[in-house]
């Protein structure tokens, strides 16, 4: 499938950065090139963008959609932790705007085989950069029971962290955990049935948490993201960067909530259906029944008043 994203918060971020025509800026979380491609239509001949991701389809699909603006767009394929050095690696020390878009894309979500969906069978993957040796399977597998415990812990904030770690670590006792399907198994059996009745997909918080330890997104703490806006020559302070952390949260789970309705909806359309073909096919035979028991009581009735007859015409004749 084409890499498709849908840019979170496009026009507030467009308006936010107030572009300047001659303007220098960064895209630390380039994806398909929605962001970086608002900017580009409003720079002049003298202004530029980089575009910094480590998803190489990411890298492929901004390509194709920037390739109109030429020399003004520059991508690289890196992690936005390291954008001070790659931007220094291209002779520039200060910019006048960074956008960063944490966390997974929909793309990623949606494309099966990269492991990041619970709601799909694959392979236990979920690498942001498939460059990465190591994968989500390692973690499931090689962690031990107190480091995945904090991970799903810290990362997914699940109430029963304790109780899933423990069952991965059974669960793999007996033999590997390849697939997201499994571990999704694993941690339905970790949690009481009432709970996933009211607090969605039961796995999308360690979902989470692995893909979080694995692609090492919160391993740059507020003051170190901070200090990327060094780079910038605007300012942001402790307070914005928390602000924008907890929204971009909400939208997370916003999305997922939608998800997880639209996935209902589509359930109980499927029982509709099923309990209309049902409907349908008890019709079916009860009208055939009736039908039959018309029958039944035509020739029935037909046969009473054949024997009578026939009474009666042996009492005529009778000498």
């Amino acid at each position: 499938m084409g890499f498709e994203h849908k840019s979170v918060l496009l026009n507030e971020t467009i308006e936010g950065l107030n572009i300047k025509p001659d303007g220098i800026y960064v895209d630390g979380t380039l994806g398909g090139g929605g962001h970086a491609y608002e900017v580009c239509r409003r720079l002049g001949e003298k202004g530029s963008i980089i575009g910094i991701d480590q998803d190489e389809a990411a890298i492929e699909a901004a390509g194709i959609r920037l390739k109109d603006f030429g020399e003004k767009v520059t991508i690289i394929r890196s992690n936005y932790c390291d954008m001070k050095s790659k931007l220094q690696e291209q002779g520039i020390d200060k910019v006048d705007g960074i956008v960063l878009d944490l966390g997974v894309s929909s793309y990623q979500l949606d494309t099966a085989d990269r492991g990041f969906s619970y709601r799909e069978d694959a392979p236990l993957d979920m690498r942001m950069d498939r460059r990465q040796k190591m994968t989500a399977r390692d973690i499931v597998n090689d962690y031990s029971e107190m480091d995945l415990y904090r991970v799903i812990r810290d990362y997914g904030e699940d109430k029963f962290a304790k109780n899933i770690a423990k069952h991965i670590v059974a669960a793999r006792g007996k033999s590997p955990i390849e697939t997201t399907g499994q571990l999704t198994e694993i941690i339905r059996a970790s949690i009481p049935m009432k709970y996933q009745k009211k607090s969605g997909h039961p796995a999308k918080r360690t979902f989470q948490a692995i893909r979080i330890e694995l692609n090492r997104e919160l391993e740059k703490s507020k003051s170190q993201i901070i200090e990327l806006h060094k780079s910038s020559k605007g300012t942001a302070s402790s307070e914005e960067v928390t602000k924008l952390e907890a929204l971009n949260k909400s939208l997370i789970e916003e999305l997922n909530t939608i998800k997880e309705t639209s996935e209902s909806i589509e359930k109980l359309k499927a029982k509709q259906n099923e309990l209309e073909t049902t409907t349908r096919y008890l019709q079916r035979q009860t009208d055939d029944y009736e039908r039959k028991v018309t029958t039944l009581k035509n020739e029935i009735s037909n046969a009473i008043d054949a024997a009578g007859s026939a009474g009666m015409a042996s009492l005529a004749f009778d000498p």
